[in-house]
């Protein structure tokens, strides 16, 4: 029992830069408080004292903000970031090394009891602040959900989904789909700049235009090289099919590249 406190202790003096000494985070950190009130409340819940592991679990709601229904599977090391009004239904599974942040909904679409209503995170899944993933499906290992995303579908191991409802990114290699480095780092909020994939198809057609505008101003540049008998009016309509006049730096930039 003690071994387990202090890995979960560990893990937020790992994640957490506001974090600065084992004491602070023991007292301090509501999301260590619900993962220590969730273990009594499920073992309640898993050997037949319903009642009692669901009164545990709403004095853990009071105190930390947190709702975690005893029936969920919580992993190890798990870290529930600020959290307030987190929302774990009955069948849901977290897996270890997981981060959860704030207004976080791992709720369920089915009314039918009995039947897996809610969704399993795999390892290391960061579900980032207001995130709600709704019904049974798997959220592979290593995947992010990004901030406010509505996840209605699986995400495949090591991609990213963002937005509502959630598009999914593929990952790169095998690694988190925002991965840059051979180096994973913990991405706080699971979000970089690279995750919005309305974004990378904006950037792509605004590099394929300045690509076409390059070569029409170096096609008509020819022309009147090979028309060099004749005047410039003849053969070309006028000086901007000849130069480059589309800003694709400038429309990058405010898409945030």
């Amino acid at each position: 029992m003690f071994s387990r406190l202090r890995s979960d202790i560990q893990c937020i003096l790992d994640r957490d830069p506001a974090a600065r000494t084992t004491w602070e985070v023991l007292t301090c950190y509501p999301g260590l408080h619900a993962v220590v009130l969730h273990r009594p409340a499920h073992w309640c819940w898993t050997h037949g004292f319903k009642w009692l592991g669901r009164f545990i679990s709403h004095c853990a709601r009071g105190l930390t903000g947190i709702e975690i229904h005893p029936g969920a599977i919580i992993g190890q090391r798990v870290f529930f970031d600020h959290a307030m009004g987190v929302v774990v239904g009955e069948t849901a599974e977290i897996g270890d090394g997981c981060t959860i942040y704030q207004g976080v909904t791992l709720g369920g679409t089915s009314l039918y009891k009995g039947v897996k209503r809610h969704p399993t995170l795999g390892k290391d899944v960061v579900v980032s602040a207001g995130a709600k993933v709704l019904g049974g499906f798997e959220v592979g290992d290593g995947a992010k959900i990004g901030s406010n995303a509505v996840v209605i579908k699986p995400v495949p191991a090591g991609a990213t989904a963002v937005g509502i409802p959630a598009r999914i990114i593929p990952s790169k290699s095998g690694e988190s789909a925002d991965v840059t480095s051979t180096d994973r780092k913990f991405t706080a909020y699971g979000i970089t700049q690279d995750d919005d994939p309305v974004s990378q198809a904006l950037r792509g057609l605004i590099d394929s235009a300045s690509g076409q505008e390059h070569q029409i101003a170096m096609l008509w540049q020819a022309i009147e090289k090979l028309s060099a008998n004749r005047t410039a009016t003849d053969c070309v309509p006028g000086d901007a099919a000849r130069k480059e006049c589309f800003e694709a730096e400038r429309l990058n930039q405010l898409l945030g590249k």
